[in-house]
């Protein structure tokens, strides 16, 4: 694996290398989540979930739900219930 050196801006920002853009195929407004522990740092790409996987989740979802007997108005009463708290 290669190694490249950085530094971190006075506003916190670092610059990932070129050759590791490059490498990993990184694009401006890439997303990562960020985690720390003592002297280390990790930055894992955080990639957009794929419209398919999305679509195929929905319609997974909507399958248990009919299996299960919810209603759409079980649903709605359901999210109003969590938004006030209940």
């Amino acid at each position: 694996m290669p190694v490249s050196t950085t530094r971190m801006s006075s506003k916190g920002q670092v610059v990932i290398p070129g050759d590791i853009r490059k490498r990993l195929k990184l694009k401006e407004g890439a997303n990562f989540v960020v985690l720390g522990e003592r002297d280390t740092v990790v930055l894992k790409l955080v990639a957009p979930p794929n419209p398919q996987d999305i679509q195929s989740l929905l319609l997974d979802a909507q399958r248990q739900a009919r299996q299960a007997g919810l209603t759409k108005s079980d649903v709605r009463k359901a999210i109003r219930d969590y938004r006030r708290g209940k």
